[in-house]
């Protein structure tokens, strides 16, 4: 085995580790909560399904990478490979929605009563659940195209036709399939990245106007001490950075590979490592900023109904 293998076999190893280990234990979580009918609100709806579909996308493309990168040849055969791009892909599409949606509860959850966002609040709720299981079939359905493009390697041996993607092969197309394709599966993660940037530039400014309106009482407090507003503002720059830069990137390698037969396999496995990023990091993230993940158990028996923060 190359050098260059053995690294980034490690990498793909340690990466899909922590993060499926990180995810798993908040599905596990709110797992329990559930079955001890513990208090639920509606953003914990959200992350439930969010660290779901995490794991797909480190499990189903984190796993098969791995296991090429240590030298293990031919192991997937026809419908593993069209399962593991389609789950993978599915994984991928409901991770950044759910987070695209998280987004937008947010910002109308805090929202003052004269903002734009004010007349969401007594009914978004409501459309929660609607919108995680319109995620899940966009997704389900949206994905299909990729089935009859995706094959073990051993069914077409001639490169020249093929993408070459270690453990799988990608049959190529005509170039007007190919642009109509890229399109179709980039627009949604376009329209998520561009929604989430809007809705959390609307909640740094509506932090920000709350800021300076309390500034005569942040003004008593210890000045070296940090307000709440900026210690919340400074979080969801971390989040909404952290998601659009490899989000973004990982669209761009994804309209490429399209594009361009015989990707590089420098490029794949880059690739790969940007694709499992955001899963990864995203329950740490997660449980930093959101203490409910830590302190829903000790109000489970004072309070069962589900709530809006």
């Amino acid at each position: 085995m190359a050098s260059r293998d053995l690294a980034m076999a490690v990498v793909y190893f340690s990466q899909t580790l922590m993060g499926t280990l990180g995810n798993f234990s908040l599905v596990c979580h709110y797992t329990c909560l559930h079955f001890a009918q513990c208090r639920l609100t509606f953003t914990d709806q959200i992350l439930q399904h969010l660290f779901v579909a995490n794991s797909l996308v480190l499990l189903f493309r984190g796993v098969p990478e791995t296991m090429a990168a240590f030298g293990l040849k031919d192991f997937l055969n026809d419908l593993g490979c069209k399962l593991v791009f389609y789950v993978h892909r599915v994984g991928r599409g409901v991770s950044i929605g759910s987070t695209c949606l998280l987004s937008v509860f947010q910002v109308i959850t805090i929202s003052p009563g004269n903002s734009r966002w004010a007349e969401l609040k007594l009914t978004v709720h409501k459309y929660i659940n609607i919108f995680i299981i319109f995620f899940w079939i966009l997704h389900l359905l949206l994905n299909t195209i990729v089935l009859p493009n995706v094959t073990d390697k051993l069914h077409h041996k001639n490169i020249t036709y093929n993408k070459e993607f270690g453990y799988c092969s990608r049959v190529s197309q005509q170039n007007s399939r190919k642009v109509l394709h890229a399109a179709l599966l980039s627009l949604p993660d376009a329209l998520c990245v561009g929604l989430m940037l809007w809705t959390s530039s609307s909640l740094i400014s509506i932090l920000y106007r709350h800021k300076l309106r309390m500034r005569h009482i942040h003004k008593t407090n210890i000045p070296s001490r940090v307000s709440p507003e900026t210690r919340a503002t400074k979080t969801i720059i971390l989040l909404v950075s952290t998601f659009v830069y490899f989000y973004t990137l990982s669209s761009i390698f994804q309209a490429f590979f399209t594009l361009y037969n015989n990707p590089n396999r420098f490029l794949v496995n880059v690739a790969a490592v940007i694709t499992g990023g955001y899963p990864t990091v995203s329950p740490f993230l997660f449980m930093n900023h959101y203490s409910s993940i830590s302190s829903l158990a000790p109000d489970c028996v004072r309070n069962k109904k589900l709530v809006m923060l």
